[in-house]
């Protein structure tokens, strides 16, 4: 019944941008705080981002901070991530989740099937 659909990654080079799109369907999205995650080559999937359910509040990984914002349109189900000075150990596939308000603990059963970032040097 849930579903999350990523889309947006794609090959740039070092210092460049890209924006990922997460479409919803099957849940109440403006209820829910979401997340971003990623899992690079050999790599355990770690986190990446979160927003709560009005936007008012953001979480980022140190690794992204400065560089990453993530936005939600409830009116949409949409969830962002614009990612800017891309570098190459941000090469990865990015999934979003519905995640927990107090750890940002993404729900087990609800993963899509991510979309690939490669950012080259």
């Amino acid at each position: 019944q849930v579903q999350l659909v990523e889309s947006g990654g794609g090959l740039v080079q070092a210092g460049g941008s890209l924006r990922l799109s997460c479409a919803t369907s099957g849940r109440t999205f403006s209820s829910y705080t979401m997340g971003w995650f990623r899992q690079a080559p050999g790599k355990e999937r770690e986190f990446v981002a979160a927003i709560s359910w009005n936007g008012g509040l953001t979480a980022y990984a140190d690794s992204v901070k400065g560089r990453f914002t993530i936005s939600r349109d409830n009116a949409k189900n949409t969830v962002y991530l614009q990612m800017n000075s891309l570098k190459p150990e941000d090469t990865a596939v990015y999934y979003c989740n519905f995640v927990s308000p107090l750890n940002y603990r993404p729900a087990k059963d609800s993963w899509g099937q991510g979309t690939q970032v490669t950012v080259s040097s």
